[in-house]
């Protein structure tokens, strides 16, 4: 494997953290910074924590934790998409998909963590 950019799961937690910033674009003012910020933050580390863990892929170890840190920001996203969907911020077109890919993102690096020895 070359690159981490070569990484399914870091394609995807980036696809969506793209779809997510260009979705808060449309939130309230008030929302700069609570719920944009922490919807943002959340699903950019998604794709950070990846890419460190990619880069220290020969310590199993270190590679998993890494993995667990991703999965716990995916987590932290979801949350964020149900309350933007709720505060009425995402219409459930939008919500269903960010939610879709959100899913796809967390099989992906479970998958991962799960078989450290394909990417270690």
């Amino acid at each position: 494997m070359g690159n981490y950019k070569d990484l399914l799961a870091y394609k995807k937690s980036y696809e969506l953290a793209m779809k997510i910033f260009v979705a808060t674009k449309r939130f309230p003012a008030e929302e700069k910074f609570g719920l944009i910020d922490q919807i943002r933050r959340s699903s950019r580390s998604v794709c950070a924590n990846l890419v460190e863990a990619y880069r220290r892929r020969k310590y199993k170890n270190y590679f998993i934790s890494k993995l667990n840190d991703a999965e716990t920001e995916n987590s932290e996203t979801q949350v964020w998409l149900d309350f933007s969907r709720d505060c009425l911020y995402l219409s459930t077109e939008d919500y269903l998909l960010f939610s879709a890919l959100n899913e796809e993102v967390g099989k992906l690096i479970y998958f991962m963590s799960t078989n450290p020895e394909k990417f270690c």
